[in-house]
């Protein structure tokens, strides 16, 4: 795989097209862009058939170890793979280690393994396992094994390096076994950059990473929550400089939109689309402005918005890890609030989606607060359908030199908000 950039905007956001995807290499993707987030090889609340009602989806889909790793029996005795056993056809598989979705318990990594958390509990992984798992899942490209216990703590420079040698030690490993295994062949390998949030630490780790014969690059450590955003958008640029420019850089664990912008002009590349899920598990539905086409008439939006984003903010700086799983984003609207029993407009005025065409506020309001499953699958589709439609607004926007105007749109500090607060 290769990234083919057309343009670089502000320095350091890339924009292009990922190409060579997938064994026979017929696959590509635009860059800036996502990935398709799945448990199990699933859209959550969604089913094969209800999610490709949805146009333009990414045509790579993410797979995590820690969702599959307790099925690896039934893997390897049905020898095909997971994108068979699945049913995952005309897509790229990349299988990466933890749910990004997901917070994973600290403590639990040696010199020798790490571990990951299913549902039933913590499995803990050796490189020779590791690489027994990716035989039998048989992904397009995978992330190596890893340290990255880092991010959730306030770790010492000590902890740092650790982590750093570890990384390196395991990717060597896995290089040494992936050229051994038959069915793994034309499968590629990302390494993973760690170094906490210690700049000397980030440079040596992106570095020796660069060295090794690698498809690209997993930015692990910066995840929402970890850090302030500022500090995460220097060590990213500081880290980019380090990495061949025609190799991706996959950025773990962010997906805000804020922190999505800021971290595109740092030089990232793909993002996992984990954030979608998390605010239909708030019982939210997705709801900023990154229309760039036109200056539309949008004063009624922000003015609920600020209304309603008032009580929301988290500041987007370093918070803890379960609270921003928690916490409403700017970014968002509670359905579960009784002010949407009477409000008979879709959720987003203009969306496309099927939930926005059919289906209004006061309904999604009743789905939710009598716990009816439908409530899951209409908000994931129009969250997901949002979500994706502002990736490819973000490309646009560097295509056209309208970068400046997306990011006021998507903070809401636009010419329409600041009429609306007047």
């Amino acid at each position: 795989m290769k990234v083919e950039l057309s343009r670089v905007v502000h320095g350091g956001c890339r924009l292009g097209v990922l190409t060579g995807l997938g064994r026979a290499g017929q696959h590509s993707l635009d860059v800036p862009g996502c990935l398709l987030y799945t448990r199990c090889g699933t859209v959550p609340h969604l089913t094969q058939d209800t999610l490709h009602t949805l146009p333009n989806l990414p045509s790579v889909t993410q797979l995590t170890l820690s969702t599959i790793a307790e099925h690896q029996e039934a893997l390897e005795e049905f020898k095909n793979g997971f994108r068979t056993f699945s049913g995952l056809h005309d897509t790229v598989v990349y299988c990466s280690l933890h749910d990004p979705a997901t917070r994973c318990p600290t403590g639990h990594t040696t010199n020798k393994t790490v571990s990951v958390w299913g549902s039933g509990g913590r499995i803990e992984l050796t490189v020779a396992r590791f690489m027994a798992l990716q035989k039998a899942v048989r992904p397009d490209w995978y992330q190596s094994m890893a340290d990255g216990e880092t991010w959730q703590a306030s770790p010492s420079r000590k902890r740092v390096r650790k982590s750093v040698d570890r990384t390196l030690a395991h990717l060597d490993e896995c290089l040494l076994l992936h050229q051994d295994m038959q069915e793994l062949q034309g499968v590629e390998v990302f390494g993973v950059v760690e170094g906490g949030d210690i700049l000397e630490e980030r440079l040596r780790s992106a570095k020796e990473t660069a060295k090794r014969p690698v498809a690209g690059f997993c930015l692990d450590g910066l995840q929402s929550g970890s850090m302030d955003q500022a500090l995460r958008s220097q060590l990213i640029s500081a880290v980019a400089r380090e990495l061949p420019e025609e190799k991706p850089r996959l950025l773990q664990g962010v997906g805000r939109p804020d922190e999505v912008l800021a971290c595109a002009e740092a030089g990232v590349d793909l993002f996992e689309s984990f954030f979608p899920f998390q605010v239909t598990e708030r019982g939210c539905a997705l709801w900023f402005d990154f229309d760039i086409s036109s200056d539309p008439e949008c004063a009624e939006l922000n003015e609920e918005r600020d209304t309603v984003g008032e009580s929301q903010e988290n500041g987007g700086g370093a918070a803890d890890a379960e609270d921003q799983e928690q916490l409403m984003t700017p970014f968002e609207i509670n359905l579960n609030d009784k002010r949407y029993r009477e409000d008979f407009r879709p959720l987003v005025e203009g969306c496309g989606c099927y939930c926005c065409r059919n289906h209004k506020r006061a309904y999604l309001h009743h789905l939710l607060v009598t716990n009816e499953l439908l409530a899951g699958v209409l908000l994931m589709l129009h969250n997901t359908a949002h979500y994706h439609a502002f990736f490819r607004a973000l490309r646009e926007a560097l295509a056209t030199d309208k970068l400046d105007l997306l990011k006021k749109r998507v903070l809401g500090q636009g010419g329409a908000d600041t009429a609306a607060k007047d």
